[in-house]
């Protein structure tokens, strides 16, 4: 009896541990093909309000307070270093709202402090995606938005010889079935659902 290559035992594990559970990825039943996929479509780059991000340089203005106030960068763990305040968890948070908290922190040392928080300088975003399976390079991929799965297979050092070219999913959270059936031929063309379905963050990219 022919083993299962490796690669694929592994991902299936991997994916049976993020997902907790779905069908066998070796059939599509429990799968719904991309062109019958029905979903509201994501918003259009720059419509959403701005969310502070690992690495921004964040000009944090106290009123009348200037040995508060304070040019920060975001660090590695989300949090940056403030006057009387030290440590404050700031990624994730928009400009406004990370405000707001430090207004809260504040209060015990001024009597009614008033914050702005400007973004001067902000990295380019990126989305956490997972490829696994038959790909050269399996793993998390730090991608642009508004990317394909053409794109996010190309990260992840493309297609090895072992994979099945109509067996790529895309495990989405949020969906019922969690699973989107693609073949590779449809999403190499210019046009039609499969080349336009954008991926989000925490998708998890499958070939078999």
């Amino acid at each position: 009896m022919e083993r299962p290559h490796p690669r694929s035992t592994v991902a299936l594990a991997l994916v049976s541990c993020l997902i907790g559970f779905f069908p066998a990825c070796g059939s599509a039943v429990g799968a719904i093909e991309v062109e019958q996929l029905k979903q509201a479509p994501d918003p259009p780059p720059g419509t959403s309000e701005y969310i502070v991000g690992i690495g921004d340089m964040l000009n944090v203005q106290v009123f009348e307070q200037d040995k508060m106030s304070a040019k920060v960068r975001v660090r590695s763990d989300g949090r940056i270093t403030l006057p009387f305040l030290n440590d404050v968890p700031a990624a994730g948070k928009a400009p406004v709202k990370l405000a707001a908290e430090l207004e809260e922190g504040l209060k015990a040392v001024v009597l009614n402090p008033k914050v702005t928080v400007f973004v001067e300088e902000s990295k380019p975003p990126t989305i956490s995606v997972s490829v696994l399976g038959e790909v050269s390079k399996p793993g998390v991929q730090l991608l642009e938005p508004g990317v394909g799965v053409a794109q996010a297979i190309a990260s992840a050092g493309g297609l090895t010889p072992f994979a099945k070219k109509n067996r790529i999913f895309v495990v989405r959270a949020g969906i019922q079935p969690p699973r989107i059936h693609f073949r590779y031929d449809a999403l190499t063309r210019e046009v039609g659902p499969a080349s336009s379905f954008r991926l989000r963050a925490g998708d998890v990219v499958i070939v078999e």
